[in-house]
C-alpha cells in the first residue's frame, strides 16, 4: 500500500463501516464508462462537505492494482453493471490531495514537493524499468507506459485549494495548472484523471490551463446528478430508520434542483441530523458565517436586491458564464452570485437560469450574516416578524396592516413596490419568523390559479391553523378574499385538516399616501 500510489481500500472501508452509510458505488459506473476515451478528463465541483473525498476514496479502492476489493463492493450498485469485473483492482491509481500538498510544501515550490514525494514510490515501484531515476514526474511516467504499456488512474482531491487559498498568488496559480496541464494533457499513460474541488476548472482570459477537462459542476452536473448529493429516496430511507420526520427534513437540507433530480439534499446536514435525531443548522456550523458576509456585502448592483428577493422567496435570474471560477475576480452582482452557487449558498435552476435560497439552514446562515451589520433595515423587518404572524393568528386586521406598513418602510430602501411580486417579496420577509413553524410556499398550484403565499404548519406545529396569503396591489383587500374563495385556492389543502385563515392584502397609492389593508377570515375544511 502506497500513500499515493496504490492507496488500497482503507478510506473506503471506513466509509462503509461508519453508522451511516449511503451507497454512491454507481458512480464507477460512469467513470468507467470514460476511461480511455475523449472524456477521461472529469472535473467534479462541489461545496465543501459534499462528499467529495469520499466518492474519491471509494474510486481509489476500486481501481487500485494489488488489492481484491470485491468484498467491499458486494451487494453494493456498482456490482449490478456489466463493466464491474472488468475495471475492479486493474490499474495504478495515483491519489493525490493537494490540500496536503499545500500544508506539507511550507516555504518550497507546491509542484517540486509534490514531484518529489511521488516521484519517491513511483521509483520505488516501477525503478527497475528505468535507466535514469532524475525526470520529473510527467517523463518518469511516460516512460514506464512504453516500457511497461500500463496506464495510470489520477484522482485529485482539492485541486483547486491553490486558487481558493492563495488567491493573490496569481504566480503560484499559473505554475499550478501549468504544471497540472504538463502532468496530465494528451499524455500516454493517462486512463482517467478525476478531480474534485469547489470551483470549476479557473479560467485565465478566452482560454482554461487545463480545457481538456470537462466540467460537471453546481450549475450543470450533468451525468452526474445523482452522485451531487442525496437523492429524495435515499433520505425517505434514512428518516425512516431512524424515525425522522421527512417533511421537516425537506424543510431544513432539500432544495439542491438539477434536470433529473428535482430534490438533492445536503449529505453533512441530512447524516448529522439522523445520528443526532434533531433538526439544526449542521453544515453552516462548520464555517463562520463571516465566509458568506464577505461575498453578501460587496458593492454590485443590484446584488443587494437579488439577495433580498430570495430571502423572501423569489428566484433571481442570472448569468453564470462570466464567472473567472475563483473568488477574487468578479465584475458584476452574477459574479457573485454564481459563486455562492458553486459554495453550496444558493441552490440554481439550470432550465430557469435562477438561483435562489434552498433550504431553511441557508437561510438561517444568509440571517446571521445579515445580523452582523450592513443589513440593519431587513434585520428590523425579520426582528418584527413574530409579533407580525401573532397578530395574524389573533385576526388582528389592523396591527397586521400596520406591521406591514413599518416592514414596508424597511424594505423600500432595498426593493421598490412596483408590482405585485415586489409586494409578495416584502409579505414574505414580514412574515420570516413563521418559517420555524411552517413551509412557505410562494405562488402555490390550486384551484383555478396559483395562491401567492401559502403557510403550511410543519408537523412539529400541528394544531397550528394554515394560512392563504393573497395579494393586490392598488385594489382592496376585499377583491383579495373574493379570489381566494372564488379560485378556491384552499383545494391545494385538502389533505391538511383543520383551521386555514384566508389573509387578503392591498397596497394602495393614491392622494392620501400610500398604506397596507388586510382582511382576516376564518376557514375550516369539511
Amino acid at each position: 500500500m502506497g500513500i499515493y500510489l496504490n492507496p488500497g481500500n482503507d478510506g473506503f472501508l471506513e466509509s462503509i463501516c461508519s453508522r451511516i452509510y449511503v451507497d454512491k458505488t454507481g458512480l464507477a459506473a460512469c467513470t468507467n464508462e470514460l476511461i480511455n476515451t475523449e472524456e477521461k478528463y472529469v472535473c467534479i465541483s462541489r461545496p465543501r462537505r459534499f462528499g467529495k473525498s469520499m466518492a474519491l476514496k471509494m474510486l481509489a479502492a476500486y481501481y487500485s492494482r494489488g488489492y481484491d476489493s470485491r468484498e467491499l463492493f458486494t451487494g453494493k450498485a456498482i456490482e449490478q453493471y456489466d463493466s464491474f469485473e472488468a475495471h475492479l483492482n486493474q490499474y495504478d491509481v495515483i491519489f493525490l490531495n493537494m490540500q496536503q500538498f499545500l500544508i506539507g510544501a511550507k516555504e518550497r515550490s507546491v509542484t517540486d514537493y509534490l514531484e518529489q514525494e511521488v516521484l519517491e514510490e513511483i521509483l520505488e515501484e516501477f525503478g527497475n524499468h528505468l535507466t535514469r531515476k532524475d525526470k520529473g514526474l510527467a517523463d518518469t511516467l511516460k516512460r514506464i507506459y512504453v516500457k511497461t504499456g500500463k496506464k495510470f488512474i489520477f484522482l485529485i482531491d482539492e485541486w483547486d485549494c491553490v486558487i481558493r487559498e492563495r488567491q493573490q498568488d496569481e504566480e503560484l496559480q499559473k505554475q499550478y495548472l501549468d504544471f497540472l496541464r504538463g502532468l496530465l494533457k494528451d499524455q500516454p499513460y493517462v486512463a482517467l484523471a478525476y478531480m474534485t474541488g469547489i470551483l470549476p476548472v479557473k479560467k485565465y482570459g478566452k482560454h482554461s490551463a487545463l480545457n481538456m477537462f470537462w466540467e460537471y459542476s453546481m450549475t450543470s452536473p450533468d451525468v452526474f446528478e445523482e452522485y451531487t448529493g442525496f437523492t429524495e429516496e435515499e433520505v425517505k430511507s434514512l428518516c425512516q430508520q431512524y424515525d425522522m420526520d421527512f417533511s421537516e427534513t425537506s424543510h431544513w437540507y432539500d432544495g439542491y434542483r438539477f434536470q433529473k433530480f428535482k430534490h438533492i439534499y445536503n449529505p453533512r446536514s441530512v447524516v448529522a441530523a439522523m445520528k443526532c435525531r434533531r433538526f439544526s443548522n449542521y453544515w453552516t456550523s462548520t464555517e463562520t458565517y463571516e465566509a458568506l458576509k464577505i461575498y453578501m456585502d460587496m458593492n454590485f448592483d443590484g446584488l443587494r436586491s437579488a439577495i433580498v428577493r430570495m430571502l423572501g422567496g423569489e428566484h433571481v435570474r442570472l448569468n453564470t458564464l462570466s464567472f473567472q471560477n475563483d473568488m477574487k475576480t468578479f465584475k458584476t452582482r452574477d459574479d457573485v452570485l454564481t459563486l455562492l452557487i458553486h459554495l453550496g449558498y444558493l441552490g440554481y435552476d439550470l432550465e430557469a437560469r435562477e438561483a435562489f435560497i434552498p433550504n431553511k439552514e441557508i437561510a438561517d446562515e444568509f440571517e446571521n450574516a445579515m445580523s452582523a451589520g450592513g443589513w440593519s433595515e431587513i434585520m428590523r423587518v425579520l426582528n418584527a416578524s413574530e409579533k407580525l404572524l401573532e397578530a395574524t393568528l389573533q385576526g388582528d386586521e389592523k396591527r397586521v396592516a400596520e406591521g406591514l406598513d413599518t416592514a414596508h418602510t424597511e424594505v423600500a430602501s432595498i426593493l421598490t413596490y412596483n408590482d405585485e411580486n415586489s409586494l409578495a417579496c416584502a409579505i414574505s420577509l414580514a412574515y420570516y419568523s413563521a418559517r420555524k413553524d411552517y413551509l412557505m410556499i410562494r405562488e402555490l398550484p390550486s384551484g383555478h390559479g396559483f395562491a401567492d403565499i401559502v403557510f403550511l404548519p410543519l408537523p412539529a406545529a400541528a394544531g397550528k391553523p394554515a394560512l392563504v396569503i393573497e395579494l393586490k396591489y392598488n385594489k382592496s383587500a376585499d377583491t383579495a378574499i373574493r379570489q381566494i374563495k372564488d379560485r378556491r385556492y384552499t383545494q391545494a389543502l385538502e389533505k391538511y385538516t383543520g383551521e386555514i385563515l384566508l389573509v387578503g392584502v392591498d397596497y394602495s397609492k393614491d392622494d392620501k399616501g400610500k398604506s397596507h389593508s388586510c382582511i382576516i377570515e376564518r376557514y375550516f375544511l369539511p
